[in-house]
């Protein structure tokens, strides 16, 4: 027995509460009758229509049950032709900016004069408080 083939655009139809289809896998399912059932809820299944949710299903990690109860709600399969390619977002190339601005040698002898400076006003507060209590 062969199943009916339908085109994204003929499964992007069914997209209401009372006319639920999706995409998953290759396959299209009509989901009408399992919105109440779903224990996400039917926005979650609504928001998946009109395109491939096999990611969607994917990356919530159904249980072996659910997968089994597919087949119930399995209508065809998808032309796949019909879905269109993903693309992978690749940012635009920029130049590289320094955020800092200070040359990392300034920084260096920075982290070995301040605490030197430190050191020496003690030392200098140190002699100074000696000779007036003397």
């Amino acid at each position: 027995m062969s199943s009916k083939v339908y085109t994204l655009e003929e499964v992007a139809k069914h997209n209401s509460k009372d006319d639920c289809w999706l995409v998953i896998g290759g396959k299209v399912y009509n989901v009408s009758r399992f919105l109440e059932d779903h224990p996400g809820g039917d926005d979650v299944l609504l928001s998946s229509t009109g395109k491939d949710a096999t990611d969607d299903f994917e990356d919530v990690g159904h249980s072996t049950t659910a997968r089994a109860m597919m087949d119930e709600y399995y209508v065809g399969d998808i032309d796949a032709s019909t879905i269109p390619a993903r693309t992978k977002y690749v940012p635009p190339k920029q130049p590289h900016y320094n955020q800092d601005k200070t040359p990392e040698f300034i920084i260096k002898i920075l982290q070995f004069l301040v605490p030197l400076a430190i050191l020496g006003l003690a030392v200098a507060i140190r002699i100074y408080t000696k000779s007036e209590s003397a």
